[in-house]
């Protein structure tokens, strides 16, 4: 019996050392990575900045939560404008009376800007190329059917 009360005990001890040698390995190098990234701060903290509000923007309008009331002001508060296609001196000041910018299109250019990593004006022009081809349509304008005669 003391053979495996011995036997037993150094089980114990070795399961005993391994499991905490494991455990403070794990604790130094979440120690360390904590260090590191406290140190790193100022690279990734802007990065996490806008990161949180390109997903903000992307969820508001995917869930709809933008799209409810959706008006040219609310396109205007998501981001949805720019200096090529500025909604508040076009459609606001001029008394547009429309609900504001199409769901679907917003929807697929959100997708588009974040997806990407493009400006506004570059999904927009993305999406309008994609609607394009969907419809036979040249990246220049022209249809791509074969039997379009043109006279020039």
């Amino acid at each position: 019996m003391s053979e495996t009360a011995n036997e037993t005990d150094s089980q114990f001890t070795f399961w005993y050392y391994a499991t905490t040698y494991f455990w403070h390995t794990v604790g130094v190098a979440v120690v360390a990575a904590a260090l590191v990234l406290f140190h790193l701060r100022r690279r990734w903290v802007p990065k996490l900045a806008g990161w949180r509000h390109r997903r903000n923007q992307y969820l508001s309008l995917i869930n709809g939560a933008a799209t409810q009331g959706s008006s040219f002001q609310d396109d205007i508060d998501s981001g949805l404008t720019s200096a090529n296609f500025d909604l508040a001196s076009n459609n606001l000041s001029n008394g547009d009376s429309r609900k504001g910018l199409d769901e679907q299109g917003k929807k697929q250019v959100v997708l588009i800007m974040n997806k990407q990593g493009v400006s506004f004006d570059e999904a927009r022009a993305i999406y309008a190329r994609q609607k394009m081809a969907s419809h036979q349509i040249g990246p220049d304008g022209m249809p791509l059917d074969p039997k379009l005669v043109t006279f020039s």
